[in-house]
């Protein structure tokens, strides 16, 4: 029986947890640091996901068989090679390979010299010299900051003066720190964007169902990007057709690409997609699993999740089968008030015990904790992500939004329409 720690403390981790638990082979699993809801199936340790030293310690004093690292910032900061090198297994890219997602100078500059399909871009270190070039270019126009940015690093700047306020943000104003040292400003693409996630061992990648994230605050797809407003599984949007060229021309391209820059990946490739008019084309990579699209992916896997993990670390993927249910998923999230900006903290949930015995209806919690007297409070800007599963993603939308009627927070926050160009695709199609 194994002893499984989760690094994190979102969503996603819960979701990791959740799938982790399902696991006949598993007795015990730690989360560091977790959160409310998770502490409900796993023991949470009060450990930061940056304090690798007493991570490791961690993990030889409770004789932990796996770690599975969700969060980027340890991944990109070197946890997978901390472990490796304390004779630890652990599941996650080392930090030469994390660098794919840590990087968007990287990422692009790998796009580029292996032919594999993304925007037009320009790279600038000099925020005059980016506002000269912004002056001379069409509009809209896409800018992200290099580094790590919480999922809020981009920004689409519809005018020049939009842009030029934009490299204040991101590089002038120190809101994004290192991360906004460089920038990459591409060509604005339009068409659905598709999320899909997969595992790879470094030689064998292989794709799980596709997913669709709401990036922005408001319905209709406005205002301010947040870290993900919803997301629903699958994508009307992408078909066997889209998927056969994906696997050739940009996943398979991507891990060969890796190993011939001597970044051999081995864990989770997020792979961001935009289906314009012109064909598939790369948004943007992440080296690990997307959130709140775990939320949506992982409720329907059917294998055992830690034999995927086992064989990504030995190698072995190819060998290893995906089963994966047939029902769609719709995940929302319930924010916080104020949520990407300022927001208050600690308002106590009600209705979580609304959830215990739902077959078909998952909470997840993102930003909870436990309050000095045991109740579940808010602790974050994306605060619940409540998901439901359906025959198709129109019924998986109903039952979501009914569920979330059932758990209340003082300023909660969600957007109306998640998964609503989806049923609108699929209504079409019925009726053509």
């Amino acid at each position: 029986m194994m002893k499984v720690l989760v690094v994190g403390s979102g969503g996603r981790e819960h979701a990791i947890c959740a799938s982790i638990k399902k696991s006949p082979r598993v007795e015990r699993i730690f989360c560091a640091p977790g959160n409310g809801g998770i502490a409900a199936i796993a023991e949470c340790i009060p450990l930061s996901p940056m304090d690798f030293d007493g991570l490791v310690t961690f993990a030889k004093k409770e004789g932990v068989d796996l770690t599975v690292v969700g969060m980027d910032d340890p991944l990109c900061g070197g946890i997978v090679d901390a472990f490796s090198s304390a004779g630890l297994r652990v599941f996650g890219p080392r930090k030469n390979a994390a660098l794919l997602e840590g990087s968007k100078v990287f990422s692009k500059g790998l796009m580029k010299k292996y032919d594999i399909p993304t925007a037009d871009y320009r790279t600038f270190e000099d925020p005059e010299e980016a506002v000269a070039y912004l002056r001379s270019v069409s509009y809209p126009r896409v800018l992200k900051a290099d580094g790590l940015a919480l999922g809020k690093g981009v920004l689409i700047a519809e005018s020049f003066e939009e842009a030029k306020e934009g490299i204040h943000t991101l590089m002038r104003s120190g809101k994004f720190c290192e991360a906004g040292n460089r920038v990459v400003i591409e060509e604005f693409m339009e068409g659905p964007e598709v999320s899909i996630l997969t595992f790879t061992d470094g030689r064998t990648i292989k794709a799980m169902p596709s997913a669709q994230d709401h990036k922005r605050i408001f319905d209709g797809n406005r205002g301010p990007n947040t870290g993900g407003m919803g997301t629903f599984s699958p994508s009307p949007f992408y078909t066997r057709e889209i998927h056969a060229y994906c696997q050739e021309h940009i996943y398979e391209k991507t891990i060969r690409a890796m190993a011939a820059e001597g970044r051999p990946f081995c864990g989770i490739i997020f792979f961001g997609l935009m289906l314009t008019g012109d064909g598939v084309k790369v948004l943007e990579y992440n080296a690990r699993f997307g959130d709140p699209e775990a939320q949506v992916i992982l409720p329907g896997l059917e294998t055992d999740i830690t034999e995927i993990f086992d064989a990504c670390i030995d190698g072995r993927l190819e060998g290893q089968k995906l089963h994966f249910a047939k029902e769609a998923h719709v995940c929302v999230v319930l924010a916080s008030g104020g949520y990407p900006g300022d927001y208050e903290k600690g308002k106590r949930i009600f209705g979580l015990e609304n959830f215990k015995d739902k077959k078909d209806c998952y909470c997840f919690h993102a930003g909870t904790a436990l309050s000095g007297d045991g109740e579940i409070v808010t602790a974050g800007g994306r605060v619940l992500g409540i998901t439901a599963s359906g025959k198709d993603v129109s019924e998986a939308r109903e039952k979501a939004y009914e569920a979330c009627k059932l758990v209340d927070f003082e300023g909660k926050y969600l957007r109306s329409d998640i998964g609503k160009s989806a049923e609108d695709m699929l209504s079409a199609k019925k009726a053509n």
